[in-house]
């Protein structure tokens, strides 16, 4: 028999509201329409065709990945523009190529002076490229550090000057801005964002090298900038579905998270007030980021006002233990009966899944399952 209704699913599973879905992709392409900016959504997050296709919804369709087998899954789901937002290796090159034969424009990231050199030798053996060069706005993780730009024109040069390589851009991901939680300190970050690339962008036009796309990254800046002259295009990611992370941050809202576990109820323990559901680190992850400003969420927050304060406090492999300042409300959870498990952070919980089990919160407040998407893992 076909599943209804979320209680027929097998747990834990995965679950999708798309009416808050469709909210989170319509606020962040109406912000970005407004400000000029194109939207290149990072779908490392969704991993999944039919949300892909949503998020690009009055856009030009151009979209960020994190692995060749994400390229490959969204080039054969008809998308055609495509950032590889990872820095490329040569080793790379010829499954960036082939795929490039096929009609993709699978653009590549670089920040080293070799790898330019051996994108520009792939490319004079008959292979055609297009670059980004990445630059570290603060985030300290990849990137030519700004405002030194190391070795910035002499990647650039190498690009340039190569047959069948197109210098395409900067690009840049502030991944330090999930490290504040008030919209000053975000946006102090998206204006050094800004900076970083706006910069990076000018010294190769000085130089008399063309950079067209000049490109910024992160949902917090995206949401909370005051200026995004000179960026062409940002590429938030978690945005399509947020987390406690992001509620955290101020990036969203409480009732703005899109995704949550389906869990079982597996085990009473008063004597320490615990509860056990049947989702551990393999379904929740074992992320910690929403701890930075709110340390009793634990791996994940309990969802409903019924349930108001639990969290999953602990976890092993399969197990998750529940737990609260208050007692637990043993009787309104018995063993066997379920909950949801909002996330701190989407894109590693989202990881252990193979599909989302949709539901609709402006149909039926999320009970029945209206759909099934499916996502791609692996590399």
């Amino acid at each position: 028999m076909a599943i209804q209704t979320i209680d027929e699913l097998p747990t834990p599973s995965l679950i999708l509201d798309r009416a808050i879905l469709r909210r989170n992709l319509k606020r962040m392409s109406d912000r970005l329409r407004d400000a000029g900016v194109m939207l290149r959504p990072h779908l490392k997050t969704a991993k999944s065709i039919q949300v892909g296709r949503m998020a690009v919804e009055g856009h030009d369709g151009r979209i960020t990945v994190s692995t060749l087998a994400e390229a490959r899954y969204f080039a054969d789901g008809g998308f055609k523009d495509i950032l590889y937002g990872v820095g490329i290796v040569p080793a790379k090159l010829p499954a960036i190529a082939e795929l490039r034969r096929k009609g993709v424009n699978l653009r590549v990231v670089t920040d080293n002076l070799a790898v330019a050199r051996a994108i520009a030798a792939a490319a004079a053996a008959g292979d055609t490229f297009s670059v980004f060069i990445e630059i570290d706005s603060g985030a300290g993780r990849a990137g030519l550090p700004f405002p030194e730009l190391p070795g910035l024109l002499d990647i650039a040069a190498v690009l340039h000057a190569a047959p069948g390589v197109e210098l395409a851009g900067v690009m840049t991901h502030a991944g330090h801005s999930y490290h504040q939680s008030t919209p000053g300190g975000i946006a102090a970050v998206a204006e050094q964002e800004r900076r970083a690339i706006v910069g990076a962008a000018e010294a190769l036009r000085t130089a008399g090298i063309p950079c067209p796309i000049v490109s910024g990254g992160s949902t917090p800046t995206a949401m909370h900038s005051r200026d995004f002259t000179g960026i062409t295009e940002m590429r938030p990611g978690v945005y399509v579905f947020n987390d406690l992370d992001q509620e955290f941050i101020g990036s969203c809202a409480t009732g703005d998270l899109a995704l949550s576990v389906l869990a079982s109820v597996i085990g009473h323990y008063p004597h320490r007030n615990q509860l056990l559901v049947d989702a551990g680190a393999l379904a929740l992850s074992k992320d910690i980021s929403a701890q930075e400003f709110q340390p009793k969420v634990g791996f994940g927050t309990i969802a409903g006002t019924s349930t108001g304060g639990l969290a999953v406090v602990d976890c092993s492999q399969e197990h998750g233990f529940v737990g609260s300042d208050d007692p637990l409300p043993y009787a309104a959870l018995p063993v066997g009966s379920r909950v949801r498990i909002l996330p701190n952070h989407a894109c590693i919980t989202a990881a252990a899944y193979d599909r989302y089990y949709v539901v609709d919160s402006d149909l039926d407040g999320g009970k029945s399952v209206v759909d099934v998407y499916d996502r791609i893992n692996g590399w």
